[in-house]
């Protein structure tokens, strides 16, 4: 949702209303796992509190191309192979209100996102605390799906600049707009402690759709082990998520994957199975495990996740659609349907001390499970580049001048499987240096 530079000015208000800056705030709920884990900290007001907080992150660009198609802050100019940009500019309002015991009873929450393309919303949500078992939340309106790792890990904390093209694909924006129930024992004698439960109903379109244009909604669900001790200087967390949704089967035609004798694999329409108002399947199942072993130069840590699943979209991608396409006859856009998987897989490592780390980041993302590269632009199949497998591998050094700055070199490698489709320019395989700094209060 884009807000236009007149609204600024009511940001701006916002700016003067009094609030105790020095106190660290309750949580950062799903968009950033990581002060997730840092908890309830320091509230100085007893029963209000306020606070104002956000980042920038400018940054240069160099590819290895001109006019690339990329995942790593979006595609170049046609004849641009290097760019200054500002990846992103937020500013986050917080509210909480606690009891006469200092315990969370509710909370609001309103962020934006301001860069050279335009201020756009990210977070508008509130969440109500239960405090009688001191366990359970209600949290509703536009938040972080609750969905694996890398989803729920803030920009401003990820040590990679973006994060991997499967979640940029099935999970663009990461935000969507429903209501969750979360379960996650606060009382430090509890044997629970440790566990962190979320299940939720959302749109399903996100922020890449303005209203809900079917009846069907997603479920999505995770359930969640918090970094717990198996050493002293040892620990381990993780979690499995489940995404249950769909969407409304608005023309005749389904397109299914099927083996042809004569072109071999290849989508074929579908009017037998399904109906116009049938559901079209997005299944998604994802684990994730993370380790971390903190040491004298800071931490090593090894973080995986795994993402399979059924993914409804359509002829030549594979996103979500954000609504409903029709065709210059009136008639709906057919759906295709494809398997696919993918994983994160990070490796870091501070050197000579915590300001100073190095990582390596594995991902890929296979649209389409079922077909291999060879497969892909046969002549006599409609398989095409949506279809294709890619891998990119990332090197990057990152180093903490302190709480508030930090700088990041890193450096993509990107490459599509073989296939008989040209590559024009090096679109589909190419490299990227990215150059960041950011900023935050």
């Amino acid at each position: 949702m884009r807000i236009r530079p007149k609204h600024w000015l009511l940001l701006l208000i916002c700016l003067v209303v009094k609030s105790d800056l020095s106190a660290q705030f309750l949580m950062d709920m799903i968009d950033t796992t990581k002060e997730l884990g840092r908890g309830m900290l320091s509230v100085y007001k007893k029963f209000d509190h306020i606070r104002i907080s956000g980042y920038i992150q400018p940054q240069y660009q160099l590819a290895s191309e001109p006019g690339i198609f990329n995942y790593s802050g979006g595609d170049f100019a046609k004849d641009s192979d290097n760019r200054f940009m500002l990846r992103r500019g937020r500013i986050r309002f917080d509210y909480a209100h606690l009891d006469e015991f200092r315990r969370p009873q509710f909370q609001i929450v309103f962020q934006f996102d301001g860069t050279e393309r335009g201020v756009f919303i990210r977070d508008f949500w509130g969440r109500i605390w239960e405090n009688k078992w001191e366990s359970f939340a209600f949290t509703t309106g536009m938040f972080a799906r609750p969905f694996g790792f890398e989803v729920n890990l803030s920009s401003s904390d990820r040590e990679s600049p973006e994060r991997g093209r499967m979640s940029q694909i099935l999970m663009r924006t990461e935000r969507d707009l429903g209501m969750m129930v979360t379960y996650e024992p606060r009382k430090s004698t509890s044997a629970l402690r440790y566990f962190h439960v979320d299940a939720g109903l959302f749109n399903g379109q996100g922020l890449t759709g303005n209203v809900e244009f079917d009846g069907f909604k997603d479920f999505i669900g995770q359930i969640a082990l918090k970094p717990i001790p198996l050493t002293y200087f040892l620990k381990l967390s993780g979690g499995i998520s489940l995404l249950y949704g769909s969407l409304l089967q608005s023309n005749p035609y389904t397109y299914r994957l099927q083996t042809d004798d004569n072109s071999g694999k290849n989508f074929v329409a579908d009017s037998t199975s399904t109906l116009p108002g049938d559901r079209m399947p997005r299944e998604y199942f994802g684990f994730n495990t993370q380790l971390k072993w903190n040491h004298q130069w800071g931490a090593t840590e090894l973080r995986g996740e795994y993402w399979q699943g059924t993914q409804t979209s359509l002829e030549n991608v594979t996103e979500t659609p954000g609504s409903i396409p029709f065709l210059p006859n009136g008639a709906a856009v057919p759906f295709y349907i494809r398997q696919f998987n993918g994983s994160f897989i990070y490796f870091l490592q501070n050197i000579i001390n915590a300001k100073h780390q190095v990582g390596v980041k594995y991902d890929w993302y296979d649209p389409n499970t079922k077909v291999k590269g060879s497969d892909i632009g046969k002549t006599g199949n409609n398989l095409n580049a949506a279809d294709l497998r890619y891998n990119t591998v990332g090197l990057g050094y990152t180093y903490y001048m302190n709480e508030n700055v930090k700088f990041v070199l890193w450096y993509d490698i990107v490459n599509s499987e073989s296939s008989p489709l040209p590559d024009p320019d090096g679109k589909r395989n190419y490299k990227i240096l990215t150059v960041r700094v950011q900023l935050r209060f």
